[in-house]
């Protein structure tokens, strides 16, 4: 069931997106040669404390996890692209590190990623998250009111055709507000002019990720971080946005 929003829980779930985006934005300075992932997820967790905020990973059981989640932030490197467990990893210069966080604030939900390159990046993997950010900004320029799902899920399905990116479609964006997941779900690649009609007050976050050559993936033995089927590299930008008469509105902004 979609659950339409009001201006006013509009504007509470705001209130923790830019906390969201602000505590990404600190593990993206953090995010050093040396640095532990541990004391990344350290970090979140004590910011999430002073905040009063509530973790949406802690504890969290969905069927595709071996669940309970125990940490507050998934931490995903190199190859591994959602849901990261952070585990005893120190990193290294050229690391490619995505940091997703989802937290309630009062009730109300935001959820957000970024991909950051630690250190020297390499061209390849600069253009890789690149083309995730891009089709990103391309999803919430057509998130207009009278629009589909499909309209999204095209819009980034042609940013990764135009980099020569396979897409996957088993986890995409989705719907959220009370809860961290709530319906509708948004694939990352689709037809146009298909699927749920956008309307005011839906509130979604949206996720494109890319792996350089594959769109299979694998999930590591510790049941939750899922990497890419042929070790390659990958990225991931997500935003939580909502649809408003006068356009999108971004949500996970500093």
């Amino acid at each position: 069931m979609v659950e339409l929003k009001s201006a006013a829980e509009i504007d509470r779930m705001r209130v923790t997106g830019e906390f969201v985006a602000n505590v990404l934005s600190e593990l993206h300075e953090r995010a050093r040669p040396g640095v532990n992932l541990l004391d990344l997820e350290a970090h979140v967790r004590e910011r999430i404390r002073e905040r009063g905020a509530v973790s949406c990973y802690w504890d969290y059981s969905p069927s595709f996890g071996r669940g309970p989640f125990r940490n507050t932030v998934c931490l995903s490197v190199n190859d591994a692209v959602l849901h990261g467990l952070p585990f005893d990893y120190t990193l290294a210069d050229g690391d490619v590190l995505t940091a997703d966080l989802a937290v309630g604030i009062d009730g109300w939900v935001a959820d957000s990623a970024v991909t950051t390159i630690v250190g020297t990046p390499d061209a390849a993997d600069a253009r890789l998250v690149r083309a995730t950010e891009e089709a990103l900004d391309a999803a919430i320029s057509v998130a207009l009111p009278g629009n589909r799902i499909g309209d999204i899920s095209a819009a980034i399905g042609g940013v990764a055709k135009s980099y020569g990116y396979p897409v996957n479609t088993e986890f995409g964006g989705h719907g959220l507000g009370r809860t961290m997941h709530e319906d509708p779900h948004i694939p990352n690649t689709g037809r146009a002019g298909r699927g749920f009609i956008l309307r005011p007050g839906l509130t979604i976050a949206i996720e494109p990720w890319f792996a350089r050559s594959t769109d299979r993936i694998v999930t590591d033995p510790d049941g939750w971080t899922i990497r890419s089927a042929d070790g390659s590299r990958t990225a991931h930008s997500e935003h939580t946005i909502a649809i408003t008469e006068s356009g999108p509105r971004i949500l996970t902004t500093v």
